[in-house]
């Protein structure tokens, strides 16, 4: 049986918990918009912190220290320094507790007028708390004073933060390793467009522990240079590995029609969203890109967009050669000769590699390219990779705008995910680019 709203969207009369918009559309054709955004990480505290720090190209990347187990300097990273809520609980949900909190507030959210089991939670899984390990070998541990089942549980950050701010929507979380953000955001718009909840917050955090770092160094697959900001370099020749990151990115998105009844401010529409398995590896990715190639395809016919009309692409952009080389031929075989035309870059070069935080991080940060038209830069990119022959933004940002980008993640275990986002551009209810609203203060100040 059809929900009571997908029934009114097909033409049974308007549910009475629809919202009275003159733009209203029906259920199955309502699009899906951002409208909060939150970000933290390396190199800034706050959403607007972290994006001015990438326009300029900054790096958050340095020697890590503090990591039971490991040598202090052995490894480098991008680990987030500034003071958090929630003390005593883990890294991860702390993070996320931030940024879901920031995304909230930019959204205005009027909790007085929300009905908020029409509010989602989707956030993805965090590395559990190692308490149980630190205890065995005899190091210090975080707190005795929480319960190991507040952390330990896979989906700690998801009910840590439905349940701070109450949101009795759904509540999912997915552990799909570095793709898990952007396929939790796709997860909520599929949520919301099958009438499960009418608003979301959907995203993801990361934070560095002991064990993971372990094993990434075992892999040989962290990046190492004297030069801790100059270690990632997506894209590159002369790369030799990714960096880890922490942070967290939340997304408020919701339907336009309710968006629009409560006033809301439009960053974009999420106009194609999709995601397969590569089914090839655990760790290795296909070299053919078949599976990317064919998951970017869809996205933009699911988006009604030629690849022509993509101006910029986030990608996953680790600094690996197998991923970097994977990636540029994904793209150039969806493309066409428009992979040419189009703005490619890696913000890992800065900020980092944020696992499971990764995807909702950089599609936040995509949204705020769109938003005040600019490319921001890979950074460290000073000798191209042949394999890697496309416009990839080297060492410095540039203005750029454009009015459709995608943002790619390619995951360990094969998990590919697109999301094609559109611009907002009515003045009225989004963002005017920024010289635009300074022009216009004077005037709304005066009004």
């Amino acid at each position: 049986m059809l929900p009571p709203a997908a029934s009114a969207a097909r033409g049974q009369g308007k549910d009475a918990r629809l919202p009275r918009h003159p733009r209203y559309y029906p259920l199955a054709h309502d699009p899906i918009v951002v409208t909060g955004l939150g970000v933290i990480a390396s190199v800034g505290d706050h959403t607007e912190a972290v994006w001015q720090a990438i326009q300029r190209g900054q790096s958050g990347v340095r020697p890590l220290s503090g990591l039971a187990g490991l040598p202090d300097g052995l490894l480098i990273g991008a680990p987030v320094d500034a003071e958090l809520p929630r003390p005593g609980e883990i890294k991860v949900v702390r993070l996320c507790h931030h940024a879901a909190a920031e995304a909230i507030a930019d959204a205005a959210i009027d909790w007085g007028t929300l009905d908020r089991t029409r509010f989602g939670c989707w956030i993805s899984a965090g590395m559990g708390d190692t308490d149980w390990f630190h205890h065995r070998l005899g190091w210090p541990t975080l707190s005795d004073s929480i319960g190991w089942w507040n952390q330990w549980m896979p989906n700690a950050p998801c009910a840590s933060v439905s349940a701070a701010f109450d949101l009795r929507g759904p509540s999912v979380t997915h552990s799909t390793a570095c793709a898990s953000g952007l396929i939790d955001v796709i997860s909520a718009v599929q949520s919301i467009q099958l009438g499960e909840c009418d608003i979301a917050l959907a995203g993801s955090g990361e934070a560095i522990t002991p064990l993971i770092a372990a094993g990434f160094h075992r892999m040989r697959v962290l990046a190492q240079h004297d030069d801790p900001t100059r270690a990632c370099r997506p894209f590159d020749a002369n790369r030799n590995g990714f960096v880890m990151g922490e942070g967290a990115g939340m997304l408020v998105l919701e339907r336009l029609s309710h968006a629009l009844d409560r006033g809301a401010k439009i960053y974009c529409e999420i106009a194609g969203a999709k995601h397969l398995a590569e089914a090839h590896h655990v760790t290795g990715l296909d070299a053919n890109s078949e599976t990317l190639s064919y998951l970017i395809s869809r996205t933009l016919r699911q988006a009604h967009l030629k690849p022509e009309e993509i101006g910029y692409i986030n990608c996953h952009g680790t600094g690996t050669e197998q991923n970097d080389v994977a990636e540029s031929a994904g793209i150039r075989d969806a493309f066409g000769p428009a992979a040419y035309g189009t703005c490619v870059s890696s913000i890992k070069s800065m900020i980092g590699h944020l696992v499971n935080g990764s995807g909702s991080v950089e599609l936040a940060i995509t949204c705020l390219a769109l938003r005040d038209g600019f490319a921001p830069p890979t950074i460290n990119l000073t000798d191209p990779d042949p394999r890697c022959d496309l416009d990839c933004v080297p060492l410095a940002g540039r203005r750029n705008r454009v009015d459709n980008a995608l943002k790619l993640s390619v995951a360990f275990g094969g998990h590919l995910a697109a999301v094609a986002i559109k611009r907002w551009n009515d003045a009225a209810t989004g963002f005017g680019y920024p010289e635009e609203d300074a022009a216009a203060e004077p005037m709304r100040r005066a009004a």
